[in-house]
C-alpha cells in the first residue's frame, strides 16, 4: 500500500479492460502486446483504490526482448485533484524504478502519444505538462516533440520524379554507407543526440542492427534513389512493423539537398507500400524538421497525433 491506494502489477491479460479504464492512444494495442510479449505483467504497475484505477504505468519492448525499450504508458485519472495525481504518478515512477529501471544500464526512453491539438485542449495540456514535470523531477529530460503522420489511399500517390530511378541496395554495406552519409547535417533530434557520443558510422550500424535488420518485410522494398548519372542521391526504407506499414527511414545525401529530391523518394516509398496492399502508411518526423514535415504534407500524409520523447541522463528516481 502507498498512501490511500494500492500499487500492484497487472494480474493477467484478463485484466486488460480494467487496465484500459483510463483512455489513451495505445489502449487498443495493449491486449495484443501482452499476447505477443511486447508487454509483460511484471512491467506494468497499477494504482488502485476501492476497485477504481487511479493510475498506471507500463513499459514496452520488441517481442521477447530481454529488456524494455520504452516507457510509453504513464497515466492517472484526470478527475483526481492535482495533489492526488502527483502522489499517484510519483508512486508509479518509484515502483517502476525500484523493480525494473534501476536494474538496467540505460533506462528506456519515455514516449507520450498525444492528440495533434493537445495544447489547445485544457485537460490534455494540463495532464501532459504534469506528467512531464513528474518525469523531469525523476531525472528525465525533454528530447523532442514529433509529428505522427498517416497516409491513406484516398490521398493518392504523388507523381514520380522523372529525374530519378530506383534500385535495390547492393548489400548491407551500402545501407550502412548511405545511412552514414545521410547523418551529416541531419535535423533529427535522436540522431543528433546519438552523434554526440558516437561516430556517424557507429550510429548507422546501431540503427541497422537494432531496427532495420529486424523488419521481416521484403528487403526489395528498400529503395536507393539515383539521378540521371546513376549516382545515389538518397534512399527510403518502407517496411511493416508489429502494427503498421511504415516509412521507417528516408533521407537525401547532404550534397544533394535542396534540389527537390525528397518528394520523388517519398513518392516511391509510398508507392511500394501501397502496391503491397497497405491500408494506410504511418511515418513520423520531428516538429523542428520543417523540410521533412513539409514533404510529408505535400505527399498527403496527415498529422493525426504527436509524440513527446524524454530520456534519462541520471537514475530515473
Amino acid at each position: 500500500m502507498t498512501g490511500t491506494f494500492e500499487l500492484r502489477h497487472l494480474a493477467s491479460i484478463d485484466e486488460v479492460d480494467f487496465f484500459n479504464a483510463i483512455p489513451y492512444a495505445l489502449n487498443h494495442e495493449v491486449a495484443d502486446d501482452l499476447a505477443g510479449r511486447r508487454r509483460r505483467p511484471e512491467w506494468t504497475w497499477l494504482a488502485v483504490r476501492d476497485r477504481r484505477l487511479l493510475g498506471r504505468l507500463a513499459l514496452w519492448s520488441p517481442a521477447d526482448a530481454a529488456e524494455p525499450a520504452q516507457l510509453d504508458i504513464f497515466d492517472f485519472d484526470d478527475a483526481l485533484a492535482d495533489d492526488e495525481q502527483r502522489a499517484v504518478g510519483t508512486a508509479l515512477l518509484r515502483a517502476a524504478q525500484a523493480e525494473v529501471l534501476d536494474t538496467l544500464a540505460t533506462a528506456p526512453e519515455v514516449a507520450r502519444y498525444l492528440p495533434a491539438d493537445w495544447r489547445e485542449q485544457d485537460v490534455s495540456r494540463h495532464g501532459t505538462e504534469l506528467r512531464i514535470a513528474l518525469l523531469e523531477e525523476a531525472g528525465a529530460r525533454f528530447v523532442v516533440e514529433r509529428l505522427r503522420l498517416e497516409w491513406t489511399p484516398a490521398s493518392g500517390i504523388s507523381a514520380a520524379d522523372p529525374r530519378l530511378s530506383f534500385r535495390d541496395f547492393a548489400s548491407d554495406e551500402e545501407v550502412l554507407a548511405l545511412t552514414t552519409r545521410v547523418l551529416d547535417g541531419t535535423l533529427d533530434a535522436h540522431s543528433r543526440e546519438d552523434l554526440e557520443g558516437a561516430t556517424p558510422r557507429e550510429v548507422a550500424e546501431r540503427q541497422f542492427e537494432e531496427e532495420f535488420a529486424h523488419y521481416t518485410t521484403p528487403r526489395g522494398w528498400w529503395r536507393v534513389a539515383a539521378d540521371e548519372s546513376g549516382k545515389p542521391v538518397g534512399f527510403v526504407i518502407p517496411a511493416r512493423n508489429s502494427y503498421n506499414h511504415i516509412i521507417a527511414y528516408i533521407g537525401v545525401l547532404p550534397e544533394h539537398r535542396g534540389n527537390g529530391w525528397i518528394d520523388g523518394i517519398l513518392a516511391e516509398g509510398t508507392r511500394v507500400l501501397a502496391e503491397a496492399g497497405a491500408p494506410h502508411i504511418r511515418a513520423a518526423t520531428d516538429v523542428g524538421n520543417v523540410p521533412m514535415a513539409a514533404a510529408f504534407a505535400r505527399a498527403g500524409y496527415d498529422a493525426f497525433e504527436r509524440i513527446i520523447n524524454l530520456a534519462w541522463d541520471t537514475p530515473a528516481v
